[in-house]
């Protein structure tokens, strides 16, 4: 009886043992969290209030903290960038969907608000090309689960367009730039001046009631509840916080702003997210990100950088971003290496295994061995606008950054508070030329917009998604005429609900930026 009890542990051991060598050899599972408009300076390990932001700050000191990591200058560009490893203008993504429908950012590109056939104004469809081969579509063809939860910002009319239609086995949040946390409506649906509901699972409107930072941390936890170690993760989860409107917080501004109580509570749900990493066992096999998507609306919280979103100066571009994957990665260490939100893809995919030969010409690069090595950085360039863009062409070659033309030297003065262009001209020729060459490579506006642009064909519609608009519940006819019936019937002549364009190297923002 004893050897075969002996026996029996024996085999019960090889089973355990054979099972741990294949989850060994199992890719990473890949959690990547996007903060939205938050400054450089707002989490406490950048130089913030240590109070607000204590899960950031332990995440930072259990991982890689990148000093030199760079996005586009807004949201929907650097969610482009990150989701197809390309520059943003090379689909045009460098253009939000409802910069189409704004009449100071059109006239940029010579354009007028189109017109529906009955004379309302309305704006031309606008979204990530289908034709481009997404991160979640190379990890889905690697072996990933992969699931969205949070703002989409690529597109959200057409079905091809929206999360499932690009890659995502599931999708939970909202498609447009930026909800009223507590009731889920767009504001303004530009050009019309009036709320759009944009609340969503699997693509179909959902009834609920909470803050939207915790929602997205719940559905992201029960998520991870629901994996096993059989099948690889993908969970991408771009937080729409702190992004405006920033109205009711639902706690901590009994002793804090609006935008500080909005960060604490994004705090909280990165720490419940990472908790249950670590709870449900995966925290071993499991790289963990979290970065921004641009500079925050003040030079303030972007301190010490200058600039801000909606800018290319460094306060605009140079984000937060740190990784911890433990016995993979340097923990409670900072690397100088020079890196984009376009290497992402290459990079996710390199460490699952995948291919990216499906892809289009990538401009991002595999940073595996800059992560988990040490070794430099193979990124000199960084392309961040061109001509045709709504902001200023820009590029960073080496320690030069071309703005326009002013010329910055990012090592020896990264505040940009000096232009030496008149003291190098030779590098004002050089990263001119570059960026006239860069920027031909792209495509004609009407190979992404149709010929004739497609529009949207419910100027004001009651909830995105065109399908979804087809039969509108009851219930959600009900809170979107709820929230409109408080919105401004009239504005003043020039005045509108969104900010200007850009007219140069910077942009003032009022209020929450909304």
């Amino acid at each position: 009886m004893r050897y075969e009890l002996i026996a029996v542990l024996f085999v019960v051991l090889m089973v355990v043992s054979v099972d741990r060598v294949a989850a060994a050899d199992q890719p990473p599972n890949i959690v990547l969290m996007l903060s939205d408009d938050m400054g450089w300076s707002d989490p406490g390990f950048q130089g913030g209030d240590k109070e607000l932001t204590p899960n950031m700050d332990r995440l930072a000191d259990q991982g890689l903290r990148l000093t030199q990591f760079y996005a586009h200058s807004v949201c929907a560009p650097t969610r482009s960038a990150l989701m197809t490893g390309r520059y943003a203008f090379r689909n045009w993504m460098d253009w939000r969907s409802e910069d189409f429908g704004k009449p100071s950012y059109l006239a940029k590109l010579g354009l007028e608000l189109p017109h529906t056939p009955g004379g309302e104004p309305t704006r031309m469809l606008h979204g990530l090309d289908t034709s481009e081969y997404t991160i979640a579509e190379a990890l889905r063809a690697a072996g990933y689960f992969t699931a969205l939860v949070g703002k989409w910002h690529l597109g959200e009319w057409l079905p091809e367009q929206l999360p499932m239609g690009q890659g995502f086995d599931h999708q939970y949040g909202h498609y447009g730039w930026g909800i009223d946390y507590n009731n889920y409506t767009i504001p303004h649906n530009a050009p019309a001046r009036y709320a759009v509901f944009d609340w969503h699972r699997n693509q179909q409107p959902l009834d609920e009631q909470g803050y939207s930072t915790d929602l997205f941390a719940n559905e992201a936890v029960r998520l991870i509840s629901q994996q096993s170690s059989e099948q690889p993760f993908f969970l991408y989860v771009p937080f729409n916080a702190i992004h405006g409107p920033l109205e009711q917080i639902p706690r901590y501004t009994d002793s804090l702003d609006k935008r500080s109580a909005a960060l604490k509570c994004l705090d909280d749900a990165v720490g419940r997210i990472v908790g249950a990493i670590d709870q449900y066992g995966f925290a071993q096999d499991t790289l963990l990100v979290l970065a921004n998507d641009n500079g925050g609306l003040t030079e303030a919280v972007n301190a010490p950088y200058r600039g801000t979103k909606n800018t290319t100066f460094e306060g605009g571009v140079r984000v937060a971003c740190v990784m911890r994957w433990p016995g993979k990665l340097p923990a409670a260490q900072t690397s100088d290496a020079m890196m984009h939100v376009v290497d992402f893809l290459p990079t996710f995919v390199a460490i699952a295994g995948g291919d990216t030969s499906p892809c289009r010409p990538l401009d991002g690069m595999d940073m595996t061995a800059v992560l988990t090595q040490g070794a430099p950085s193979p990124r000199r360039e960084i392309v961040y606008e061109v001509s045709g863009s709504v902001r200023l062409p820009t590029i960073r070659d080496g320690d030069y950054k071309l703005m326009g033309d002013a010329l910055y030297d990012i090592r020896n003065d990264p505040s940009e508070t000096t232009d030496v262009a008149d003291k190098h001209p030779d590098v004002v020729a050089k990263l001119k030329a570059r960026l006239d060459q860069v920027g031909k490579q792209r495509p004609p506006l009407s190979k992404v917009l149709g010929s004739p642009p497609r529009l949207m064909d419910i100027p004001l519609p009651a909830v995105y998604g065109r399908e979804e608009n087809r039969q509108v519940p009851e219930w959600l006819a009900r809170r979107i005429e709820a929230v409109r019936s408080t919105q401004p019937k009239s504005w003043p002549p020039g005045e509108t609900p969104w900010p200007q364009a850009p007219t140069g190297a910077t942009i003032e923002y009022s209020g929450d930026g909304r």
